[in-house]
């Protein structure tokens, strides 16, 4: 990582000390996570289930390493940090891992999401843990987020599982801990409380970035919403042309347009 990143990268880290959680939209290609910069979003993330599906493939199973690695590529000149979704690490071994990490950082990436399951199943801590410190040998300067998948698997999603898992990940280098499909505001803010580091949540239904910042929680991550929102609206145009009625309106062509020819000429 050059100095530059590395610059980068501490300013992706310092967002997650605002008054508000970091809102992290998540792209799933180069067109998404330029409309999200030009909105005026601090920084981007990638969806393995966007990246996953805009290939054909199902999410998981260690699909997305080489598609995740060329849009980070592609995503070089991004005007804002990117952060990538990397599944489990992509393999079993701990130096493979951090290997695909440096690629993903020397391609421009100042942070990684990685999870705590492979094949919808919870790993041992201790091996979670160990490719994350991993990475954080390899690659100081990346913000790792770690996942703890309990409650999103519904697999020992309770209080003390999930937080066992946290602090261990926190113990071996993490500077975050994502906890999607925990939307209790009890046990997020007993979270926020025990661990030292930002804790992410997915979009909670019923409670705004306020209410989370009240609770305690630092970033807020779509996911694959946005990927699915596109998905929705695409029927609803085709729709309405099928059933006679008029369109939902789009983004101008002109402006996408632009913001790919702006990019690609950097």
């Amino acid at each position: 990582m050059t100095a530059h990143h590395e610059t980068r990268a501490r300013a992706f880290a310092r967002l997650h000390d605002g008054p508000t959680p970091l809102l992290l939209p998540n792209a799933w290609d180069v067109t998404s996570a330029l409309a999200f910069a030009r909105a005026g979003h601090l920084a981007v993330g990638t969806t393995s289930f966007g990246v996953a599906a805009s290939d054909g493939r199902p999410d998981g199973g260690r699909a997305t390493r080489d598609s995740t690695l060329a849009l980070a590529t592609a995503l070089r000149h991004l005007p804002i940090p990117l952060s990538a979704d990397i599944e489990d690490g992509y393999h079993d071994d701990p130096a493979a891992v951090a290997d695909d990490v440096a690629a993903l950082a020397h391609a421009g990436a100042v942070g990684v999401n990685m999870e705590d399951s492979t094949a919808e199943a919870l790993i041992e801590p201790a091996r979670h843990a160990a490719k994350i410190a991993a990475i954080k040998d390899r690659c100081p300067a990346v913000f790792l987020n770690a996942r703890v998948d309990t409650y999103w698997l519904g697999q020992d999603a309770t209080p003390e599982h999930t937080l066992a898992r946290a602090e261990a990940y926190v113990r071996a280098g993490a500077d975050g801990v994502f906890l999607p499909g925990l939307t209790d505001p009890a046990v997020l803010r007993e979270a926020t409380r025990t661990l030292p580091v930002p804790v992410n949540t997915l979009v909670v239904p019923g409670l705004t970035l306020g209410q989370l910042a009240d609770l305690g929680v630092r970033r807020v991550s779509t996911g694959s919403l946005p990927y699915r929102a596109a998905i929705h609206a695409a029927l609803d145009v085709a729709s309405a042309v099928r059933d006679g009625r008029t369109p939902p309106p789009g983004i101008p062509y002109s402006e996408l347009q632009t913001a790919l020819v702006d990019h690609t000429t950097r």
